[in-house]
């Protein structure tokens, strides 16, 4: 392949990628040397907190005045953990010999242990770990990734005065890299502008000798640079080319007539997909409104008395989200007829928290949760397209759980200087590594039905509001999707509802 290239082609590419390949080396030479360093760095830094967190609590077990067992951790280390948590600037877990949380230095919700247990496989590889010289315990680290940073956990037993063990310690220790990354950042800084120095320089005696041995290429390639398929182009015609030239002159030629040619096949392609595209997109969002419209009304054909002293009450609420939902449809079809976004945005400001339970009122399923700290936080968006985001995800969420495990999704609304967040949480499945960057992407979907174009959408509509979506998932533990939209100034006599 390189043989058939022109030799202005052969030494321009010779020259620039001998300066690429040079500072890709050394720029690879030096990010391998820092990890080096920093994982030295970060293992030694866990075994010295380790150590020290080890002989404070060997201490208080033998300070201590209860019976040195598993049953009395609790109550030995009741006040001591934080005490000890806060002179080590570090915190950490103690488990039974079973994995279950006995009691933790981070503050937790009340029914957070019943689901803080170490991993079997975890307890397995200790129990078949090395003796520790130092600790004289075995010991198993474990290095994961949350929210894209890294960390380690280290599990080692507890033991009694005679060395039985009692229990399970474990540091979750987060890597600080802001030191090594700032000097790492330093040096990739100098080392890139001699890149940049050697590159410029290679770049000037290419085009120089290039130049000067194919003059007539500067006219071709300007050709070539104003060429468009949405326009006609004009051919190249030169006087008595030499042989190479000539060729190339041709091949643009032959070119700019297939390209007219391609460019009318194109131009239909794309009408026909369009339509397609636009079917799909209707056919999805007008699906959104049914579903929940359908099991509203199932719901309230099963559950409804005329003779409940809260019949009226009921009806009025019943009718207040059949009527929301066919207003959205409402939308989606005048959105369509007009060739305008679907649905047209009508910004107004709104309550967050309000929307979003009145979102969630359309779901029957009693093991959705919703959780706010603030009774009001403002925005100024579309009403509909917010709601349809939060059913959006909650639909996925209650689509992720198995059906052979309790399920459990919790929905939240918070916020801080700048910007109000909504969370969406459930304990499914999760979502698989390979298929974290394609979850955004439309018609891209694991699921036996629908079309995948849920989350693409809801995407779209949070960009549209400035606004930005994340995910984090554990594969079988479930998976945490995070809305956020620019926080307006609350009014002194808001008009929303």
């Amino acid at each position: 392949m390189y043989k058939k290239l022109s030799l202005r082609y052969r030494i321009f590419l010779t020259m620039i990628l001998i300066v690429i390949i040079s500072s890709i080396f050394f720029a690879g030479v030096t990010v391998y040397q820092y990890n080096i360093q920093n994982e030295d760095y970060h293992r030694e830094m866990l075994e010295r907190k380790e150590l020290q967190l080890k002989a404070q609590i060997d201490y208080e077990l033998r300070s201590t005045t209860y019976e040195v067992k598993t049953s009395n951790l609790k109550y030995i280390f009741l006040r001591k953990i934080y005490e000890i948590a806060n002179v080590q600037s570090l915190n950490f877990n103690i488990f039974d010999l079973e994995g279950h949380l006995i009691i933790g230095s981070k503050s937790r919700f009340a029914d957070d242990s019943l689901y803080v247990k170490v991993p079997p496989y975890v307890l397995d590889s200790l129990k078949n770990s090395v003796v520790n010289p130092e600790t004289n315990s075995k010991r198993y680290v474990e290095v994961n990734t949350a929210a894209g940073e890294r960390y380690q956990s280290s599990y080692t037993y507890i033991l009694d005065q005679k060395f039985k063990p009692i229990g399970i310690l474990n540091i979750p220790y987060f890597e600080d890299n802001t030191f090594y990354d700032y000097e790492l950042q330093e040096f990739l800084m100098r080392q890139g502008g001699g890149f940049l120095i050697m590159f410029g320089i290679a770049i000037l005696l290419a085009y120089l000798i290039s130049s000067y041995i194919t003059r007539s290429l500067k006219s071709i390639s300007q050709k070539l640079d104003e060429t468009r398929l949405s326009k006609r182009n004009e051919k190249i015609y030169l006087e008595d080319p030499s042989e190479e030239i000539g060729a190339l002159v041709d091949a643009y030629n032959g070119m700019i007539d297939e390209l007219e040619k391609s460019a009318v096949l194109l131009a239909k392609s794309e009408r026909e997909q369009a339509w397609r595209e636009m079917a799909k997109q209707v056919a999805h969002e007008i699906k959104n409104p049914l579903t929940p419209m359908r099991l509203s009304v199932q719901n309230f054909e099963r559950k409804f008395d005329a003779n409940d002293p809260e019949a009226s009450e009921k009806l009025a609420q019943f009718s207040h989200t059949l009527i929301q939902q066919i207003d959205t449809l409402s939308s989606i079809a005048s959105a369509f007829s007009n060739f305008a976004n679907m649905p047209a945005q009508q910004n107004e400001t709104l309550n967050v928290v309000k929307v979003v339970k009145l979102a969630l009122d359309i779901f029957t399923e009693d093991y959705i949760r919703f959780f706010s700290d603030e009774e009001e936080v403002i925005v100024k968006m579309d009403r509909t397209q917010l709601i349809r985001v939060i059913t959006n995800l909650v639909k996925n969420a209650i689509q992720a759980i198995p059906e052979d495990r309790e399920p459990k999704i919790m929905v939240n609304v918070f916020s801080d200087c700048e910007s109000v967040k909504i969370t969406v949480a459930d304990n499914g499945l999760g979502i698989a590594e390979e298929n974290s960057l394609k979850i955004f992407e439309p018609k891209f979907t694991t699921k036996t039905s629908g079309m995948g174009l849920g989350l693409g959408m809801v995407r779209n509509m949070v960009e549209n509001y400035n606004g930005t979506i994340s995910f984090t998932s554990l594969k079988d533990k479930g998976t945490v999707f995070t809305v956020s939209f620019p926080k307006c100034k609350p009014l002194s006599k808001p008009n929303y509802s």
